[in-house]
């Protein structure tokens, strides 16, 4: 396989081979790939105390490594989970909701604080369709909710919402 250009990197403080598993056993066919002790003295501890997990999900390969804690997760960073169905959504959300906190308009944090959004495929092709009455129903309906509602957010759309 060959290498991605851009890698996604996360820093944990202490938890990132769990975290890689957890993200793993969440996504269909994704896996830890590789997971590598440092030997050194680096400034993050001791030898043996940095670990660095390579992971992928659905294909896209992912970088982690637990090295102490310097920068906490932050929405300046997510990861969009595009779903063809409600129930794509309601498995994503639950799964990845585990241990962490529901937040407005199908963000969640998970229990590492990092940040996904959990949408409709649609969702792009709606808000950057032509007829801005219907992207701004869309939108509104979208902004009252938690876990995005795939049947809501398209009879909002269509008009069809109270």
């Amino acid at each position: 396989m060959a290498l991605q250009k851009i890698t996604p990197f996360l820093w944990y403080a202490a938890e990132a081979e769990e975290a890689a598993r957890f993200y793993a056993g969440i996504f269909p066919g994704s896996r830890v790939t590789r997971l590598t002790t440092l030997p050194a003295d680096s400034p993050s501890g001791p030898p043996g105390s940095v670990k660095v997990v390579e992971f992928e999900l659905f294909g896209q390969a992912f970088t982690a490594m637990s090295a102490g804690p310097l920068d906490p997760f932050n929405h300046a960073i997510s990861f969009v989970v595009s779903c063809d169905t409600q129930e794509e959504i309601d498995r994503y959300w639950h799964a990845l909701l585990e241990g962490g906190q529901a937040e407005q308009c199908g963000w969640l944090k998970d229990r590492y604080g990092v940040s996904w959004q959990i949408v409709p495929a649609q969702w792009a092709a709606m808000v950057s369709h032509p007829d801005t009455v219907k992207v701004r129903r869309a939108c509104e309906a979208m902004l009252k909710m938690v876990k995005l509602d795939i049947e809501a957010l398209q009879a909002a759309f269509d008009g069809r919402a109270d």
